[in-house]
């Protein structure tokens, strides 16, 4: 099973006080308004709803608690960068999520997601910059990558990379598509060794079994056509009359 897939809503924090207490590592995610910060997380937990996808600027305005495992959570943060969002809206979102970002000991990395047609927006920027000075990983997903060309694709992943080098060396990036569910595996695959849930390899049966259980089946398949042959030889053979003499 996927690593995210038990992923379930677990509760929402408005106050810093409601931060759950049980937890042991939280991965947190952040992004622009319509960066597709939660159909990411959506697509990692292989639900349609599990993050509400809005088209309404400013719709999430507290923490969003998903359960992994026991003390084990990922958390969709309130998008930032809306023009239309009143100003006490956005004075609590800062007011919880500065101290959250900031001062929340569980929080084990931040993942960052940015439009790849449009990434490093100056916001962006601000919230890597500051991010970074926790000390705490980084992982960038530039999404919708299904909507450039591979040539495309590779250009914005070097811009993208040649900033991080210049404010953090605790920073990953990697391409990610939502609609087509590329970039997946790499996302699970580092998350996972934050949050000490690496996904371990499914054994795989030895070779002197995997080989018998593929020979069994096709000599009985050959024995049964020989039998089967041979059978309908000798009843042909029995059944067929002399032939007719004047």
């Amino acid at each position: 099973m996927p690593l995210f897939q038990k992923a379930v809503f677990h509760t929402t924090v408005a106050q810093l006080r409601d931060l759950p207490i049980d937890s042991s590592s939280e991965v947190a995610f952040a992004g622009r308004s319509n960066a597709g910060k939660s159909s990411a997380i959506n697509t990692l937990a292989n639900h349609t709803r599990l993050a509400f996808v809005s088209k309404t600027p400013g719709r999430t305005q507290h923490l969003n608690y998903f359960s992994l495992d026991a003390g084990k959570y990922l958390v969709d943060l309130p998008g930032y960068g809306f023009a239309k969002a009143p100003e006490e809206i956005r004075s609590q979102w800062e007011g919880l999520l500065a101290p959250y970002l900031r001062y929340r000991e569980p929080l084990v990395g931040l993942v960052l997601i940015m439009d790849s047609r449009h990434p490093l927006t100056e916001l962006d920027l601000q919230m890597l910059a500051w991010f970074a000075q926790t000390g705490k990983p980084i992982h960038i997903l530039l999404s919708k990558a299904d909507k450039l060309t591979r040539q495309e694709q590779a250009v914005a992943l070097r811009e993208v990379q040649a900033a991080l080098a210049k404010i953090s060396e605790n920073c990953t990036l990697q391409l990610f598509s939502s609609l087509k569910k590329t970039g997946v595996a790499e996302a699970e695959k580092v998350l996972g060794t934050w949050m000490g849930m690496a996904l371990k390899d499914e054994a795989v049966p030895p070779a002197g079994l995997r080989t018998e259980k593929l020979a069994r089946p096709k000599n009985r398949r050959a024995i049964g056509w020989s039998a089967r042959t041979a059978k309908g030889a000798s009843s042909s053979a029995k059944n067929k009359k002399p032939p007719v003499t004047n």
